[in-house]
């Protein structure tokens, strides 16, 4: 019986045998991966180690409990503008929600509303959460039904609906504070302690609302992670007609993303009502960018089917960081802007290039 030339035990290889290009090559990859994954956190690193040594104070126990705190309010909105734009889709409303929530939760726990010869309020905390969560939960799934029915661009409805979300709460609270000086004063309408505590205390050293962030980020990565719902928003933003084509109800997806993003945000508005001790309709103006910068910023492709909470986490702290290390430098807040837009326009470029470079080459 004749041998074939791969028989011969003097040529054939027992297992693969590793060169060096190979492991060149492995370390190429190994080095692709880390800068793919782990890029955001690198930039937070070395963003802090930077500013701890332009500055003393950056360190210290109080500035880095103020950080968490000031961007605790950007993550939690952040988690559902994640699961929007993974969707394939943007929120420009969530500012607008989280200040409707907390004004309608505001003046049912510090006024009485009288409705058809019915007299509501004012109602406990245990009430007013519930209703911002609802109010939350209706805004972001008129967002979705709107889009999803109407068939109108997502950044052109949620535009048209951060007018109108703003433009309720300015009726609601007739353009003042809540609780006015008029509530405060003849109707000892003050917001519950639990509220305040949510928005300013400390539990075990670290902020209330940073354990209320990192909360909605571990639920946000277990929807997407362990739960059909999150499949169907990476395949529904990967690709729209695949998703479609595999009996992915895409409507009912958004309308569901939407409706977390409104939920999400009426937590964010809640909190920061309580850090505040007052709830107004203009509150949270700039938190539509901010949040949708931490996700990008966080590594998640504005264009859909890629990202995760985590990175939006890291991206809210680098935007915190990065505006509490511009007020410890003493810098103009005309400078603090223009700084803020040059590094998200940066880090979408080099977003953009990392995919291009390694993510398409795989």
């Amino acid at each position: 019986m004749i041998q074939p030339p791969d028989a011969n035990p003097e040529t054939t290889q027992t297992g693969p045998t590793i060169t060096p290009a190979g492991r060149t090559q492995d370390v190429g990859r190994t080095a692709r991966e880390i800068i793919t994954r782990a890029g955001p956190l690198i930039a937070l690193i070395l963003l802090s180690i930077y500013l701890s040594l332009a500055t003393p104070y950056f360190l210290s126990v109080s500035n880095l409990t103020n950080v968490v705190r000031q961007s605790s309010i950007t993550a939690i909105l952040a988690v559902g503008q994640t699961l929007v734009i993974i969707s394939s889709g943007i929120d420009l409303s969530v500012g607008a929600i989280a200040a409707l929530s907390s004004c309608v939760a505001a003046v049912l726990m510090t006024q009485q509303i009288h409705v058809g010869g019915a007299t509501i309020g004012p109602v406990n905390f245990w009430m007013g959460l519930p209703i911002a969560l609802l109010v939350g939960l209706l805004a972001g799934a008129f967002n979705g039904f709107i889009i999803t029915r109407a068939r109108i661009p997502d950044f052109i409805a949620t535009l048209g609906t951060l007018a109108i979300f703003r433009g309720v709460a300015l009726l609601i609270t007739d353009g003042l504070p809540i609780p006015s000086h008029l509530t405060a004063t003849e109707l000892k309408g003050y917001l519950p302690a639990e509220m305040i505590w949510m928005g300013s205390e400390d539990l075990l050293g670290i902020p209330v609302a940073g354990w209320i962030a990192l909360l909605v980020v571990v639920i946000g990565w277990f929807i997407l992670r362990y739960t059909s719902l999150g499949r169907s928003v990476y395949a529904v933003g990967g690709n729209r007609e695949a998703a479609r084509v595999s009996g992915i109800n895409i409507d009912r997806t958004k309308l569901i993303v939407y409706a977390i993003s409104g939920i999400t945000a009426a937590i964010g508005g809640f909190v920061l009502a309580g850090r505040l001790n007052s709830a107004n309709a203009l509150m949270a103006e700039e938190e539509n960018l901010r949040s949708i910068a931490a996700v990008v910023i966080g590594g998640s492709n504005l264009f859909g089917g890629e990202g995760g909470v985590f990175g939006s986490l890291i991206g809210a702290l680098i935007m915190g960081v990065l505006g509490n290390g511009m007020n410890l430098l003493n810098l103009s807040a005309f400078w603090q802007r223009i700084i803020q837009g040059v590094v998200i326009i940066l880090v979408v470029v080099f977003d953009q290039w990392r995919r291009r470079r390694f993510i398409l080459r795989r």
